[in-house]
């Protein structure tokens, strides 16, 4: 089959959009926070789960992934099931930590199908998880709060396993003056409230 052929039909992948995706900055990398977090975590926002069953949900549950080679974000998933009706909010501990490269940030936003259908929405619109947040006393716990906006009266469930909200590395600048010295020792907040 010819390339014009395979594009008509769409099974075309060009040798080039391989050789992009090998040539891509590496900038992060993903991991699990203590079992010990996690259980205690878990347990402070929902209390309906045994320590047991939290222990089990550390043991399954995968690091953030992209889908295809094109994508963009990495899918976070459900460490366990939830259901939000319309005006719910929910505060999830992911159980995931990022180590980042200084100079780059990670964005997480809602799933965009969860969004499109429910208007499943973050608290703070955009979540923003800063370099150094890796080694704050939490260890980088990242936490997603979020609420379900729907209004149309639509429920929404969210099964253990399935992507909920996803997270895209994003490089940044910074300002030709900026004399930023401040270290981060807490987790949410923590630098503005230590460094003004």
């Amino acid at each position: 089959m010819s390339a014009a052929a395979a594009i008509k039909c769409g099974r075309y992948v060009s040798h080039q959009s391989k050789e992009k995706s090998r040539d891509m900055k590496r900038a992060a990398q993903f991991l699990k926070v203590s079992s010990e977090n996690f259980i205690r975590s878990v347990g402070e926002e929902f209390p309906q789960f045994t320590e047991e069953e939290i222990g089990l949900m550390y043991q399954s549950l995968p690091l953030p992934k992209r889908a295809t080679r094109g994508s963009t974000g990495y899918d976070f998933f459900a460490p366990f099931p939830f259901r939000l009706e319309p005006g719910e909010s929910v505060k999830v501990p992911t159980g995931i930590r990022a180590r980042i490269d200084e100079g780059w940030v990670l964005k997480l936003y809602p799933r965009s199908g969860l969004g499109f259908k429910y208007r499943l929405q973050m608290n703070n619109t955009v979540g923003i998880i800063d370099s150094d947040y890796f080694d704050s006393e939490n260890e980088g716990h990242i936490f997603v709060k979020l609420t379900n906006d729907s209004r149309e009266g639509k429920a929404v469930e969210i099964a253990q396993g399935m992507g909920f909200v996803q997270g895209i590395f994003l490089e940044y600048g910074i300002t030709v003056d900026d004399e930023a010295e401040g270290v981060r020792n807490g987790g949410f907040g923590s630098t503005t409230k230590e460094n003004k």
